[in-house]
């Protein structure tokens, strides 16, 4: 019976840290700015077939419509009220995506916005996506309803009500982020509210939540809120299951407010992690591959079983967030695909792949003064994401992860999950590589100069096909063959020039 206990609580703790996805899959996709309707359509027709495990989506509740129609991505991020109504769709639709996406194995998790509402400077009125009032500057709410009683301003105590000073952590958790009126997370009815509109999701069968603005938020007024969610809901998800929870911290050193007062709440988003091989991938500051050797927590991140991992996000790939120059999106394709590439190979933290949309870069002081551009639209209107015959996406989507080299990448990952990381090799400089057990293996040439070796990759003898430069279809390859001898050896020549100077092979990629 003790024993029972034990393993109980053990599950039990560790229940947030899982994201629940269908066996044999490990990697989600952040379809940023999505209609519910397309995403429902790329579970089933894209993600399921190739091993996805789940989809972030952008946050569903109501928000603050900003400057019609050129609406910026940012109004997202400025709530209204708990009601499933936004530019992606209403809530007969969102419920149909999480069923569907569901039904294929494909996770539902949502961008959850409960630091603060819209800002203060907002005009009071109906402006908002599904045509509720609200009154900013008298606090007021009642959609929600929220009141004057609901907020922190009494407890900020900087000067102007917003955050002035990040070395304090009291400013940081209690006053106002941009301008973002402070929910007072502290008080019992706030907490109740915000887990009864998380609750409404996980009843419908979404997985786990993105706590957006975390490092806001005190980590035990998150705690209080999460102990008031339900369980996963039992047609998708087994008995007891508790929704996974990734916090949005941003801790590249040298402030008040660190990651690891969060785990015990859940994942944490490690920031380190893209700005850090941003940094390695561009060969900036004389950082080499080779010194990836001890990636991970020898670099100084978080534990692994803490972390949520990611080259670029919504954010950072605008210069916004945290990392700055070095972080690595779509704009730099050869460059990027190497790095999510390394991203799935090495087993390190839980993957998220970015799939993001176009916009007009126009830059000034270096600044890109079109950072605030909204998903592709007409008149405001988000338009759909069409599929070329290419398997490529239209209407202005980018779609980073249909790209071959990327979900080949994430097919990778799954079958080399829970190997050990092995094999290591590098030439003291920006060619390296390494396997997981006997199941993959992967080298890389960044450097100027061709890569001609032989490396033990300690696969099973045998003809692979690389998966970075073409498919395995019907018994053969598309792209280059990749011969591994009796004794575990292989051949590998990557020229520097190679549109994607890196290769790997798997268990399932064998002919």
């Amino acid at each position: 019976m003790k024993f029972f206990l034990l393993f109980s609580l053990i599950g039990f703790c560790w229940a947030q840290y899982d994201p629940h996805t269908a066996y044999g899959r490990s990697a989600i996709v952040h379809l940023f700015e999505w209609r519910w309707v397309d995403i429902a359509k790329e579970c089933e027709r894209y993600l399921a077939p190739n091993g996805f495990g789940g989809v972030q989506v952008s946050p569903p509740n109501e928000n603050l419509v900003v400057n019609s129609p050129s609406r910026p991505w940012w109004e997202r991020y400025q709530p209204i009220s708990y009601k499933i109504c936004s530019r992606s769709g209403n809530e007969d639709e969102f419920r149909d995506m999480v069923n569907r996406c569901n039904n294929v194995g494909v996770r539902i998790y949502v961008d959850a916005v409960i630091n603060h509402m819209c800002g203060e400077g907002a005009q009071a009125g109906t402006s908002s996506t599904c045509g509720s009032y609200f009154n900013p500057h008298n606090r007021d709410f009642p959609a929600v309803p929220y009141s004057g009683w609901d907020f922190n301003d009494g407890k900020c105590k900087s000067g102007s009500g917003g955050i002035e000073n990040y070395n304090d952590a009291y400013q940081v958790r209690d006053c106002r982020l941009s301008g973002l009126l402070d929910l007072a997370l502290e008080k019992d009815y706030v907490r109740t509210t915000v887990a009864n509109y998380m609750n409404h999701l996980i009843d419908m069968g979404v997985a786990g939540f993105r706590l957006d603005a975390s490092k806001h938020m005190w980590p035990g007024d998150i705690k209080a809120v999460l102990d008031k969610l339900h369980n996963l809901n039992t047609q998708w998800f087994s008995q007891g299951s508790r929704p996974f929870i990734y916090q949005e911290v941003i801790d590249l050193g040298g402030e008040a407010v660190t990651s690891s007062e969060y785990f015990g709440n859940g994942r944490v988003t490690e920031f380190k992690y893209g700005a850090k091989l941003g940094t390695v991938i561009r060969k900036w500051n004389g950082e080499k591959m080779a010194y990836l050797k001890n990636w991970g927590e020898g670099w100084g991140f978080m534990p692994s079983d803490r972390a949520l991992v990611f080259v670029d996000n919504h954010d950072n790939q605008r210069g916004h967030g945290a990392g700055g120059a070095s972080i690595l999106t779509f704009w730099d394709a050869r460059l990027y695909k190497m790095a999510v590439g390394f991203m799935l190979a090495h087993p390190y933290g839980f993957t998220r792949v970015m799939s993001s949309y176009h916009w007009p870069r126009y830059f000034q002081n270096g600044q890109d003064i079109n950072d605030w551009v909204g998903p592709p639209n007409d008149n405001g209107v988000t338009k759909e994401v069409t599929i070329n015959p290419d398997t490529t996406c239209g209407n202005g989507w980018v779609c980073e992860h249909r790209w071959r080299q990327i979900r080949n990448m994430v097919a990778f990952r799954n079958v080399v999950n829970g190997q050990p990381f092995s094999n290591w090799w590098d030439n003291g400089s920006n060619q390296v590589a390494f396997g997981r057990g006997n199941r993959g293996f992967i080298v890389f040439n960044n450097d100027d100069w061709e890569l001609s070796t032989t490396l033990q990759t300690g696969l099973p003898a045998g003809t692979y096909c690389d998966v970075i430069s073409g498919d395995k279809i019907d018994g053969n390859c598309t792209g280059i063959k990749v011969y591994v001898g009796s004794d575990g050896n292989a051949h590998f020549s990557i020229s520097n020039s190679a549109e994607d100077p890196f290769i790997a092979i798997h268990a399932e990629s064998k002919i």
